[in-house]
């Protein structure tokens, strides 16, 4: 956003702000003119090729394909676009002093410059929004989490971002355009200031701050109760050990059970062994055919107990295909829930670093528009607060590269490909 006038107008609020040359020349140096063209056109090209890669990893990356990487792709278009239509011009009208682009760019300037600034943060705020639903509302909302669904999100977030951002620079303080240093900034009025600091900085930020608070609130709670499942399995699976070749442990809602045969069914069963073998032996001539029948009755019994632990087989085998396949399906969401938690972790590095990069040009910002000459900070300092603010759009990819394996893959590979392609 350019303020770069921000101490003139602090002096001259009713007249034209020139800087320490009354024709509009440079208060720099060549030296210092060098200097800074060097850096900033470095912070450029750094900040194109950073977002143009993040871009192309999230569009042909297998591992970065799930549709929420889409708010990342928009993210990177805002800070390319700042790269490429704002930040030229700021640095070419603060070396110069003056505006020299004319009257209608300086009005297209101001209004893209807001309006990516905005969409940058309202960005930040979606994908915070986002994050919150998919971790209270998983199975739903993550059904619904389609690409059309969430291009549909990023145009209202650039809708937003442009409900901000124009109304207000309709009524814009432009100089005439016949001056000898033509100046082009923003509506100097203190409703302005404080409308432009509310709606694209500092209400956007509080709520993604509180939304990211109560995702860390949920995430804490998930951490505990997972925590004690897999404690009370641990303890099924020391019950299993004990419990030898006897028997074996079944989970029936949650709790563990054995299935061991007791001693009194043992006893029973060799008892009635026993006494079968006595009759067998004390048998009469006479109750042979019964004993006849009664063993062809036995083996008739016998062939339906074999059909049943067949059936128990079949049914044991399954029971444990199901019980693999759940495994599995276990597997595949502990994978994805520990992706989104580093990506969780990562998207909070992006706002907490958005946050610290312009925070101080906004607070500063708005102070002056509250109580404008006392609260005025020193011109240099003001530039500083507003160049780092820029500084942040360079920044994403570098903390996706740190913070993310993915990414880091993603952009090994483009650049390989990209370096392969050169040799041959």
């Amino acid at each position: 956003m350019d303020f770069l006038n921000f101490s003139g107008v602090v002096d001259e609020q009713n007249t034209t702000y020139t800087n320490s040359s009354a024709t509009g020349d440079s208060e720099y140096s060549l030296l210092s003119i060098t200097g800074l063209t060097v850096v900033v056109g470095f912070l450029i090209l750094f900040t194109i090729v950073g977002n143009v890669l993040v871009v192309i990893a999230v569009l042909t990356s297998r591992a970065l394909k799930p549709p929420q990487n889409l708010f990342l792709v928009s993210l990177a278009s805002a800070d390319i676009l700042v790269a490429t239509l704002v930040m030229p011009f700021s640095l070419a009208n603060e070396l110069m002093g003056y505006w020299f682009f004319g009257k209608v760019w300086c009005d297209i300037y101001l209004a893209l410059d807001v309006l990516f600034c905005t969409s940058s943060i309202v960005h930040l705020c979606a994908i915070s929004l986002d994050r919150y639903w998919s971790i209270t509302q998983a199975i739903e909302y993550n059904q619904k989490r389609t690409p059309t669904r969430l291009n549909g999100m990023i145009v209202v977030v650039w809708l937003i971002s442009a409900v901000i951002s124009f109304p207000p620079l309709i009524s814009m303080d432009r100089s005439s355009g016949g001056e000898i240093s033509p100046q082009c900034r923003l509506n100097d009025e203190t409703w302005y200031i404080l409308y432009s600091s509310i709606g694209s900085f500092f209400a956007p930020c509080v709520i993604m701050i509180l939304v990211y608070i109560r995702i860390y609130q949920v995430a804490k709670t998930r951490t505990r109760t997972m925590s004690e499942k897999k404690r009370e399995e641990e303890g099924c699976g020391g019950s299993l050990k004990e419990n030898g070749g006897g028997g074996g442990v079944a989970r029936e809602n949650g709790h563990c059970q054995s299935q061991q045969k007791t001693p009194h069914q043992h006893h029973h069963h060799h008892h009635h062994h026993h006494h079968h073998h006595d009759d067998k032996k004390d048998s009469k001539p006479s109750e042979r055919r019964k004993s006849t029948g009664s063993r062809k009755s036995s083996l008739a019994s016998s062939k339906r107990s074999e059909s049943k632990k067949s059936r128990a087989s079949s049914k044991s085998i399954e029971l444990f295909s199901s019980r693999r396949k759940r495994r599995s399906t276990v597997n595949r969401n502990k994978i994805t829930a520990a992706r989104e938690k580093r990506f969780t972790f990562v998207l909070a590095v992006v706002m907490g670093v958005f946050v610290i990069c312009w925070f101080p040009f906004f607070f500063s910002y708005s102070l002056y528009g509250v109580c404008r000459a006392p609260c005025e900070i020193p011109q240099s300092l003001f530039k500083f607060f507003f160049w780092i603010g820029y500084v942040n759009s360079s920044l994403n990819p570098v903390i996706y590269t740190i913070f993310n394996q993915d990414f880091r893959r993603a952009f090994q590979k483009i650049l390989v490909c990209k370096s392969g392609k050169r040799s041959f």
